[in-house]
């Protein structure tokens, strides 16, 4: 495990609570007796080692507090099982829904640590009888086990991969048919596939083109950043924090990008 050194120019996320949840948000802390917009999603969302996230930048865009609800690693059962969150998401103006990955969802195959939706806490009865062969104590987040178990073989990791891409559509559908007019935002380096990864591929995990097709009636509008060949992650001056850590993540110009995109949906 590489580490990077943290020293006196490091980024301050200004951590804050929300309501009666028990999550740390990225702040600055924003007020919930004025209109603002509720912003839902994972390590993109949250904007990690990036000064300026795509939220804050809406904010300056449409003139109207962002509230950035986004959880580094976050599940779809994060929302869906936190009232204290449902309840500020449902009473804001819009949300912004950003599409997270399959993986991090409790399931009839494995269980999901509540708040930390990566963490892998059991493996259920049918996983073991499905992969007999497998120590699961050699696992402790979502994606090892993922990865572990299609190496061992691709057909049986296929029905794990069904159920979780399953519940992430009925999940999801759920979410936004809670919240007020939500904007479902795909911001990843490649467009949603059409057909099926031959490999477990890049976040959003396990999501395709035909999962979102499937919920997307249930959105108010749906919209696609898609990052890849943007310029890289960390090369814009003072958006640079921790560099070896950025790859895979959108870049200070993929965020600048979405903001715009965003205000004009939601404008």
């Amino acid at each position: 495990m590489a580490y990077v050194a943290q020293g006196a120019g490091a980024l301050d996320y200004e951590p804050c609570l929300y309501g009666m949840s028990k999550l740390q948000f990225r702040g600055p802390r924003r007020r919930l007796d004025r209109p603002y917009i509720a912003l839902l999603g994972g390590t993109e969302t949250y904007g990690k080692f990036i000064a300026q996230p795509y939220g804050a930048l809406l904010e300056e865009e449409l003139g109207t507090g962002c509230v950035n609800l986004g959880v580094i690693n976050a599940g779809l059962d994060l929302y869906l099982h936190d009232p204290a969150l449902l309840r500020i998401a449902t009473q804001a103006q819009r949300v912004v829904v950003q599409v997270m990955g399959a993986q991090n969802l409790t399931n009839r195959f494995y269980a999901v640590h509540p708040r930390r939706n990566d963490r892998f806490v059991a493996a259920r009865p049918e996983l073991r009888a499905l992969f007999p062969e497998v120590d699961f104590t050699e696992f402790s987040f979502t994606r090892h086990l993922l990865h572990g178990l299609r190496r061992i073989s691709v057909e049986r990791f296929a029905v794990v991969a069904a159920e979780v891409q399953r519940l992430w559509v009925e999940r999801m559908g759920q979410l936004l048919a809670l919240l007020p007019q939500p904007v479902l935002f795909w911001f990843a380096e490649h467009a949603p596939p059409e057909a099926p990864q031959a490999d477990l591929g890049c976040d959003p995990l396990l999501v395709d083109a035909a999962m979102l097709r499937a919920v997307q009636a249930q959105a108010a509008a749906c919209l696609e950043v898609v990052t890849g060949g943007m310029t890289p992650p960390g090369r814009a001056g003072p958006h640079l924090f921790a560099q070896p850590e950025l790859l895979g993540l959108p870049g200070a110009v993929a965020h600048q990008v979405a903001a715009r995109r965003l205000a004009a949906v939601l404008a």
